[in-house]
């Protein structure tokens, strides 16, 4: 059973193609930017094809970490789902009602880290990037493990969950989560960063049992 990897744009699939260069097992897709396109397109491969994981992808903005940094999910949270009260925000799970957060393998996610020497932490998931301190520090305080945000990683998850298929997220940091200065970006140095860190991880994922 093979691997699928799902990014959101083709800078970022074409980062991990290279690392596997044509190693058999891995399927590569650019789903598109957001959850809603990368649930649509992870539900649709893992319908046409057997898989023993899923892995989503890409660059994202780091929380207290340097651009080029890499860092492995633990948890996977959704975390503008919900609702906007007069007393703030309240997740869409304190309504009653569906799920905020996905855990990887914890002791995949352990193996990960080891091989590329990546941080652990609460990657989010968000449907508007953010671009004010406050917000930056609002996410913090919600969530103080967080160590990312991206767009796709609960839409992949919320796929992989429907399909029985364990899912895991790896980003590396192209800017800091905050005030939006693309001076700042160093979007190469993250896509590198990607290429390097998927080319330790096949013998770590082929070495994987889901248990």
């Amino acid at each position: 059973m093979r691997v699928l990897v799902v990014t959101a744009v083709p800078a970022e699939r074409d980062a991990v193609t290279r690392a596997f260069g044509g190693l058999p097992g891995y399927d590569v897709i650019a789903a598109g930017v957001g959850p809603a396109a990368a649930a649509a397109a992870t539900a649709t491969a893992l319908a046409t094809g057997s898989y023993r994981l899923v892995v989503s992808a890409g660059v994202g903005g780091g929380f207290r970490a340097a651009p080029g940094s890499l860092l492995v999910a633990d948890a996977i949270v959704a975390a503008d789902l919900g609702a906007d009260t007069p007393d703030g925000f309240v997740p869409v799970t304190a309504l009653g009602f569906g799920t905020v957060e996905h855990r990887p393998p914890a002791t995949l996610v352990r193996a990960v880290a080891a091989a590329t020497a990546a941080t652990t932490g609460t990657v989010l998931t968000v449907s508007t990037v953010t671009g004010t301190a406050d917000r930056a520090a609002a996410l913090l305080a919600a969530h103080p493990r967080a160590v990312a945000e991206a767009m796709e990683g609960f839409g992949v998850a919320e796929a992989a969950a429907q399909a029985g298929v364990p899912v895991l997220e790896i980003r590396t940091v192209s800017n800091a989560v905050g005030p939006r200065d693309r001076a700042a970006w160093r979007i190469g140095e993250a896509l590198t960063a990607l290429t390097d860190a998927f080319g330790k991880l096949p013998p770590v994922l082929e070495g994987w049992t889901h248990d």
